[in-house]
């Protein structure tokens, strides 16, 4: 299994399509200072295959909103693959954001969030991977995947995972 994260900025969104066609692997776009799911809806009209999407969780964004994101992301592009870093606890708000991606009531608490009587409809209306990104590694379920490889492309810095 592979997976690559492209990081772009605005600046360059002309060239992300391109880039993320040339690729046999999945790509995750993560933006620059940038909410990467509105720089990948921004390019829907563009993305013609399977996408995936990196996001930070922090302070100003919290792993329930950025559970909304992606759920409205995946009815605008085929998104496979959503990928949440944060600075500490990576995991914790996966399963956060794993949890709030079904048409179900939310009742769900670990480290990072209490939810209680949650919803975030509509689900998205394929199964999406969500892996955690915990500074050195990517991880979902008993797959781990460690850097291999970054190279610049026409659209920002391409870090390919394996």
């Amino acid at each position: 299994m592979e997976l690559s994260r492209l990081t772009v900025t605005m600046k360059d969104l002309d060239h992300v399509a391109g880039v993320v066609h040339q690729r046999s692997e999945p790509v995750a776009v993560e933006g620059d200072h940038a909410n990467a799911t509105m720089i990948v809806a921004s390019l829907a009209d563009q993305l013609k295959g399977p996408i995936g999407v990196w996001i930070e969780i922090s302070e100003d964004f919290s792993a329930p909103l950025a559970a909304r994101d992606v759920a409205t992301l995946s009815w605008l592009v085929q998104l496979d693959h959503v990928v949440v870093a944060a600075a500490a606890n990576a995991s914790a708000h996966a399963d956060v954001v794993r949890a709030l991606l079904t048409n179900d009531e939310v009742n769900f608490a670990n480290d990072v969030a209490t939810l209680r009587g949650a919803y975030n409809r509509p689900a998205p209306p394929r199964p999406l991977v969500v892996w955690h990104f915990d500074a050195s590694t990517l991880r979902h379920e008993d797959v781990v995947l460690v850097e291999r490889s970054r190279v610049t492309t026409a659209a920002g810095e391409l870090t390919s995972f394996g």
